[in-house]
């Protein structure tokens, strides 16, 4: 890796999610050799990828370099690399472009999609949990559009333009929205020569509500947003198999669809080497103590979505979202702070800052502590905290202004095919 050995401790962070980040800020004054890994040159902004996927954004409005990050910090060194497996006797990590010697590491490389071993949902639904995942679905959603103009099969046509969504939770419900508002303002104008009426957007969740991590009252007021928009909503309907063309359920309810996007779960993105039985638990999650710290590891830490740290009132760890994550690396890297100093680390403790989601427009509900509200007062605020928790100014700029536009114009500019997706047999 081209990295030198100094004399002071080396503490070596995988992955620059919201976690990794906030912990490298910490660290950046420090008397200490900071090494930041991650497979991609960039931090991704995950609640805004369904924009991404749906034309709202384009992905360089919620991605931001690395290494101008951190460039500002002398003592931290970025290397752009696939990491395989941690040798936790050697102290040692094996990458793709070499190995590294650690004395601290902090694993923070977030989470990825959950299919829950259905290799064949797997195989053939969209997932959108990465920038190139959200750039794959926005080619494929064109693409259908495209495709039904030149079909003549009146039964292929439906298919092409029936959209099944598994998983109700923000993601899903914010997707399922953001397609509705296309159908209702986009499609129209942009293809005339369509009967873009029989667009069919479907919302399955397998449990009693939409929105179930959040207040009973939001999740009816985003249900009612949701068939305001003409989203079909289905309750108590779990999946059972997708061939790329049929979506089964666990009752007679089929649907024919060319395009299933799945977001029903994640799961913690684990190495090899922490995958053992004795460091994981539910969700494929490192378990970690009040420290972050893994159980029965004393240099190797964990924050954010991989990280368990079952307390009373999360049993099964903390919520896997960004305030969790950024709490952790903050309070983490005041720990390694203290550690390296000699002194006694003080316990994590999470802060609810609350939880909220956004429908379409002017319509979006907000779970805070002492208040709960839904509509367009709700709305604001989800477009601020967004806008705020964004990298950089020029992404904070480029993303309002994209949102007043799209706001006054009811108009989404990025619906482009810059690189054809490749969908099973169809090879536009």
């Amino acid at each position: 890796m081209n990295i030198p050995r100094l004399s002071c401790p080396r503490i070596v962070i995988i992955g620059g999610g919201f976690a990794g980040v906030s912990l490298a800020k910490q660290l950046s004054k420090q008397e200490a050799q900071v090494v930041l890994l991650d497979k991609h040159n960039y931090h991704t902004f995950q609640p805004l990828l369904y924009q991404v996927s749906t034309g709202g954004l384009e992905p360089d409005s919620i991605a931001y370099p690395l290494r101008k990050i951190l460039k500002n910090f002398p003592n931290i060194l970025f290397r752009l690399a696939n990491v395989e497996a941690v040798n936790t006797d050697a102290n040692t990590i094996v990458t793709n472009i070499g190995d590294i010697k650690y004395d601290y590491l902090v694993v923070a490389t977030g989470s990825k999609t959950n299919f829950f071993g259905n290799t064949e949902i797997k195989q053939n639904a969209m997932a959108m949990k990465t920038i190139p995942q959200s750039l794959n679905l926005r080619s494929l959603i064109l693409e259908n559009f495209e495709d039904a103009l030149l079909t003549s099969d009146l039964k292929e046509r439906d298919k092409l333009m029936n959209f099944v969504i598994v998983g109700a939770g923000p993601t899903g419900v914010e997707l399922a929205g953001a397609l509705a508002e296309i159908k209702k303002g986009i499609l129209p104008k942009d293809y005339p020569d369509l009967d873009t009426r029989r667009v069919q957007i479907n919302l399955v969740q397998s449990g009693d509500r939409v929105l179930k991590q959040m207040s009973e009252k939001a999740s009816k007021k985003a249900e009612a947003f949701l068939e305001e928009l003409g989203v079909n909503i289905w309750k108590n309907l779990r999946v059972n198999t997708y061939n790329g063309n049929v979506v089964t359920t666990n009752t007679d309810v089929v649907f024919e669809t060319a395009t299933m996007i799945w977001a029903a779960g994640v799961k913690g993105a684990n190495i090899k080497g922490l995958d053992a039985e004795k460091f994981t638990t539910r969700g494929n999650r490192v378990v970690v103590d009040e420290f972050n710290k893994v159980n029965g590891l004393d240099n190797i830490f964990a924050v954010g979505d991989i990280a368990s740290m079952e307390t009373k009132n999360y049993p099964n760890g903390f919520p896997m979202m960004a305030q969790p994550a950024i709490q952790q690396g903050e309070q983490l890297g005041k720990n390694l702070v203290r550690l390296l100093e000699g002194k006694t680390m003080v316990p994590f403790k999470y802060k609810d800052k609350g939880a909220m989601a956004t429908v379409g427009r002017n319509k979006a509900v907000v779970d805070l502590e002492r208040w709960k509200f839904q509509g367009s007062f709700a709305w604001f605020v989800w477009m601020f905290v967004h806008l705020y928790f964004l990298i950089g100014f020029r992404n904070r700029a480029v993303v309002f202004i994209n949102w007043v536009y799209n706001y006054i114009r009811f108009d989404r500019e990025a619906r482009l095919i810059i690189r054809p997706f490749k969908y099973k047999n169809r090879t536009r």
